[in-house]
């Protein structure tokens, strides 16, 4: 296999002077994941500055290093890459990677299932083709620019997520990226305390469409409240190709699900044709997700039964849905691992998942539910907004932290009340006291949360791995 990138090509793209010849294998920002060929790329943030790593990473095998200046502990014959600015540089290398690329790009976003989609393409795609999609949740600044600058050159599908918290920020990452087809998988109350609107959340995840190729499509949920909103954005930005999925009159349309072990079954129509196709997750917003997926890859003219049969590996992710088992004294908890982050239309899902859930014998259904942050004035509201979906979920107790979180637990009877605490940390050590074998736990809440402080010690107190 071919270099990553060799020393002229870093240079065309970045204007940098190099102090020795290199060839990378790769393009990393951080020591601890740096793999030995890589060019490590010193960004400068707020709170520290990855000059201060450069040597580190020399010593773990880096190729070279991408800087703006030399640090006072890099070695004089050190193979450095000199720039005007390390972000900027960063940027380069993603726009250089994206212009010599071949293949045909998706980019993701909305306001949840963004990672979850993007993995389900990764693997829809990866049976087609080399496919190159973002490392975990890379989707920021940093995260797009640094997922396009490892874009192999040989790749067919390129995987691309992009997020936002603010107007102008997906602007300007979708023109690095320029896919040919662009999801928004939903849109809900998230970041309302930098939008002050679900409809301004609408028109800043619709900015995605203004970096589509030419003829690229852009794909939109057939029935969120926003639609119509995305659809006229994507007309405005001269998007000719706009499809929907869902459960109605959609490209993409559900049909039904049928509830198998650790997964589902579903039955679905995509652009005309039925498509049945087993994923191993469970949830209605798994099934949107995988709608999007397989209506994207129909729209890249792309074999959609290789792409459908994929995804039966799939699997929730960690903190996304995933669930394990703790043993316990006379059996076990199943825990579904929600920890990553919260907004209330992915909370209602969340409580969905366990509404389904089937307690063993003697077992409850639990909920351990944190703040859902960035809401802005109205988060109290949305807290205690949820309290019809807990008790559809037939939550036998609410365990919460947080001081929003405390509005939906005084919402409910004190019959479904565990307890609430300011932080994770303060309710830990009663909710592993209080789970028993055959409980069903839903852990879920903003990451600024950190329920998976309570994940932890869950697995700790049952002994699990």
């Amino acid at each position: 296999m071919s270099a990553l990138w060799t020393l002229q090509e870093v240079q065309a793209a970045t204007l940098g002077r190099a102090t020795y010849a290199f060839l990378a294998q790769g393009v990393s920002i951080d020591t601890r994941t740096l793999k030995p060929g890589d060019l490590f790329v010193a960004l400068k943030g707020e709170n520290r500055d990855g000059h201060r790593f450069v040597s580190a990473a020399l010593d773990s095998g880096a190729a070279a290093a991408l800087v703006s200046r030399r640090s006072d502990n890099v070695r004089d014959d050190a193979p450095l890459l000199f720039v005007a600015n390390t972000q900027r540089g960063l940027e380069d290398l993603g726009c250089a990677a994206r212009k010599r690329a071949i293949a045909k790009v998706v980019a993701v976003t909305g306001s949840a299932g963004k990672t979850t989609t993007k993995e389900m393409l990764r693997l829809a795609l990866g049976t087609l083709g080399p496919t190159h999609a973002s490392a975990s949740s890379y989707n920021n600044h940093w995260g797009v620019p640094l997922s396009l600058a490892q874009f192999p050159r040989e790749s067919r599908f390129g995987v691309f997520e992009i997020g936002m918290n603010h107007v102008g920020e997906i602007r300007s990452l979708v023109r690095f990226a320029q896919p040919h087809a662009a999801i928004v998988t939903t849109i809900a109350p998230a970041h309302l305390e930098y939008f002050g609107s679900v409809e301004a959340i609408a028109d800043a995840k619709s900015e995605i469409f203004e970096g589509l190729q030419p003829a690229g499509v852009a794909i939109v949920p057939a029935e969120n409240p926003c639609t119509g909103r995305l659809i006229a954005r994507a007309r405005q930005a001269q998007v000719e190709r706009i499809l929907t999925f869902g459960e109605s009159a959609a490209d993409a349309r559900l049909v039904s699900i049928t509830d198998l072990n650790r997964g589902m079954r579903i039955e679905s129509e995509i652009l005309g044709t039925r498509r049945t196709f087993a994923i191993g997750a469970a949830g209605m917003h798994i099934a949107h997700n995988a709608l999007a997926t397989l209506l994207a890859v129909a729209a890249l003219d792309e074999d959609v039964a290789s792409a459908a049969g994929a995804l039966a590996t799939f699997s929730a992710l960690k903190g996304r849905g995933a669930r394990l088992a703790v043993p316990l004294a006379g059996g076990a908890i199943e825990i579904i691992d929600e920890s990553y982050n919260a907004n209330p239309a992915s909370m209602r899902a969340a409580l969905a998942l366990l509404a389904a859930a089937k307690p063993a014998e003697g077992g409850r259904r639990i909920a351990v539910l944190g703040d859902m942050l960035e809401l802005g004035p109205e988060s109290a509201a949305l807290h205690a907004d949820l309290a019809d979906a807990v008790e559809e979920a037939k939550t036998d107790l609410l365990f919460a932290c947080g001081r929003d979180m405390r509005a939906l637990y005084e919402a409910l009877p004190p019959s479904r009340r565990g307890s609430w605490g300011e932080t994770s940390s303060e309710i830990a050590a009663e909710i592993v006291r209080a789970v028993r074998a055959g409980d069903e736990v839903l852990i879920k809440g903003s990451l600024g949360s950190r329920m998976a402080v309570i994940l932890d010690a869950l697995k700790a107190g049952g002994g699990a791995a």
